[in-house]
């Protein structure tokens, strides 16, 4: 039988022979990632199954990234819990609250290699799909299951094949091609699917690219978003580990449910206007729109290359004064790469607030947090009604050279005329 990349791994990790979509099957769990949900559900899960061990300590990856430091009583009483869990159960891998954010710092690490099955207890898990590997969120019972067992049950999912051609022109990023095909299919064109990215467009992105977009094929409904692997993915790999690892490419006759052909080299900004990733616009429609905040940071688009293009925008300008700026690296390793740069100036020295590698304003946690009918314009994820603060204030998502861009102007900016 021919396989996609997604059937292979999953294949590889069960006990059967053969596999097709549709069909359940149990499968091995390479490495499973948890953050605050561990002090927040997980344990009391866990002690309703009345379980005191975790199959392989040395298979989990803990960290406390959604609230750093603890803002509140309850985050410090809910970080409190993690720490004693994880020292209760020896974990080896325990990264703390000073290493950044739990999908930048795991691949960091070395953790997310070619022909993997991960798991992890936040929805943007499918971040690794990057790194040609299988990756996806699960709840916490889910998690209590693997600490348990190291296996969890999966339906073998239907996959989308997604060519890409041409390149990226110069101010569109990654961020305005996912956003694009979210608007496309919508918020739940790809339920329970896995996306496997093809083509010499795949092979022109950035490895920070790729991940903006196996972050955020999750906001499309997608179980798994999967690239096939190149000589850039090895370069990035041999850099940060020396633990074997396979390519995974799918069969040429591999049969998938729907294709879709995309030219990068014809795309071109875009937003998605509250309150859904998938309520999308091009930027000549929602130009002008005055905004109060302006984000840059996240699991999403907190990575160098992000920062980068935003420093090159910011250098010799000055926020709106009508505008507040938060940048946020996503990693302690990437706000380093940005000190070193130089970029980290350049951002203070245009007015922009620098906070420490957290979620932060993403999750209308304890930073950035919107007031009433306040407009913001984010690199990150998600604008549902209330996620970054008052029910009644607006979000508006775009890429890193638009935010910039925008909190230059004060308002909703196409980044290609400040370039």
């Amino acid at each position: 039988m021919a396989y996609t990349i997604c059937e292979k791994i999953l294949l590889e990790h069960s006990e059967i022979d053969e596999i097709t979509p549709g069909q359940f099957i149990e499968a091995e769990i390479d490495m499973v990632m948890i953050h605050e949900q561990l002090g927040g559900r997980i344990h009391e899960e866990y002690k309703k199954l009345d379980l005191d061990y975790v199959w392989d300590p040395n298979k989990i990856f803990f960290i406390l990234d959604h609230w750093v430091p603890a803002p509140t009583i309850s985050a410090a009483q809910m970080h409190q819990v993690c720490r004693q869990f994880a020292k209760k159960y020896k974990f080896v891998h325990n990264m703390g609250m000073n290493e950044g954010i739990c999908h930048q710092v795991l691949p960091e690490k070395g953790f997310a290699r070619p022909g993997m099955l991960i798991v992890g207890s936040d929805s943007h898990t499918t971040t690794y799909g990057a790194f040609n590997c299988l990756s996806t969120g699960i709840g916490a019972t889910d998690v209590s299951v693997v600490f348990a067992t190291g296996k969890l049950w999966f339906k073998v999912p239907n996959s989308y094949k997604i060519n890409l051609s041409g390149e990226l022109p110069k101010a569109v990023m990654a961020k305005d091609f996912i956003l694009k095909f979210i608007g496309d299919i919508s918020t739940k064109g790809a339920l329970y699917k896995s996306l496997e990215f093809h083509g010499t467009g795949a092979e022109s992105l950035s490895i920070d690219g790729r991940m903006t977009i196996s972050n955020m094929v999750v906001e499309a409904g997608a179980k798994f978003g999967i690239f096939l692997p190149d000589k850039k993915l090895k370069d990035w790999l041999n850099k940060i580990t020396k633990k074997p690892y396979n390519f995974v490419i799918p069969d040429e006759d591999a049969s998938y449910e729907k294709e879709f052909e995309y030219n990068l080299s014809d795309l071109i900004p875009v937003v998605a206007k509250p309150h859904s990733p998938g309520n999308i616009a091009e930027i000549n429609d929602v130009e002008g729109i005055n905004i109060d905040q302006a984000f840059l940071g996240s699991c999403t688009n907190g990575r160098i290359e992000d920062l980068r293009i935003a420093a090159t925008i910011l250098n010799g300008n000055q926020v709106n004064k009508q505008t507040r700026l938060i940048i946020i690296p996503a990693s302690k390793k990437i706000y380093l790469e940005a000190l070193e740069e130089g970029l980290i100036e350049v951002f203070i020295k245009a007015g922009a607030v620098l906070g420490n590698s957290t979620c932060g304003p993403c999750i209308g946690g304890h930073l950035g947090v919107l007031g009433k009918e306040e407009v913001c314009i984010s690199s990150t994820n998600r604008n549902f009604a209330g996620r970054m603060g008052d029910p009644t204030s607006k979000v508006y998502l775009a890429s890193p050279a638009t935010v910039a861009a925008s909190a230059i102007k004060g308002k909703i900016t196409d980044p290609r005329e400040v370039l």
